[in-house]
């Protein structure tokens, strides 16, 4: 992701017996493949991607040329760069702290269940409540600065880092109803656990905000 205070710019190390070019087109659009020479500057080369609306897409792919013609594309198809509005640090620091907690919460809970120990639900409700806070309270407001939306996964949209905090605050919250008994419902304790480490295992705004140009007139 770049700010959509300024253009991107990219900056690769080269001799300067190469040369590199730089193709780009809006993602989604009915846009023609813009072809830019890459410039030259203190020994690197480097391209400029227009800056674009919040949650706006480009497409791009760099290639570096050698003196005999010799033609290298660096990536086998092209990459997405996507542009945010910036997020102050008084929001997104806490946010990343309460993910970051409640993951390891999260698999401090499940080992608790596992083992059998009487800190189990006291840990799940620590658990749920950092991934309350960090997820469904801070994420949402992360998100609103960013692309101008609380929310873009389900029901309104396909968003996956929504989705996923969802699904694993809901089977948190399931297993806290299960464990509320004492010695009961420890096997949802560790498939919340379980389900919490493979929801962060996906890639982050996977499916997330952007806008669609091919909807947009100009």
């Amino acid at each position: 992701s770049h700010d959509t205070s300024s253009d991107a710019e990219i900056e690769i190390k080269a001799s300067t017996e190469t040369f590199g070019e730089i193709k780009f087109r809006r993602y989604k659009s009915n846009d023609s493949w813009t072809v830019l020479p890459m410039s030259r500057r203190d020994g690197s080369l480097v391209a400029v991607i227009p800056k674009q609306p919040s949650a706006g897409k480009v497409m791009y792919q760099i290639t570096l040329i050698e003196q005999s013609g010799s033609r290298h594309d660096l990536t086998e198809n092209p990459v997405i760069i996507r542009f945010k509005d910036p997020v102050p640090h008084f929001i997104l620091f806490p946010h990343i702290f309460f993910m970051f907690i409640a993951m390891l919460l999260s698999t401090r809970t499940g080992i608790e269940a596992i083992a059998g120990r009487p800190r189990t639900f006291a840990l799940a409700l620590w658990t749920s409540g950092f991934l309350l806070i960090g997820g469904l309270i801070l994420g949402p407001i992360v998100q609103k600065y960013a692309f101008g939306a609380f929310w873009t996964g389900w029901p309104f949209g396909h968003d996956m880092t929504d989705n996923k905090t969802l699904v694993a605050f809901i089977f948190w919250l399931i297993a806290l109803y299960r464990t509320r008994i004492p010695g009961k419902g420890r096997g949802w304790i560790i498939a919340a656990s379980i389900i919490t480490m493979v929801v962060y295992l996906v890639p982050h705004s996977v499916l997330g905000s952007e806008i669609d140009y091919t909807k947009i007139k100009n």
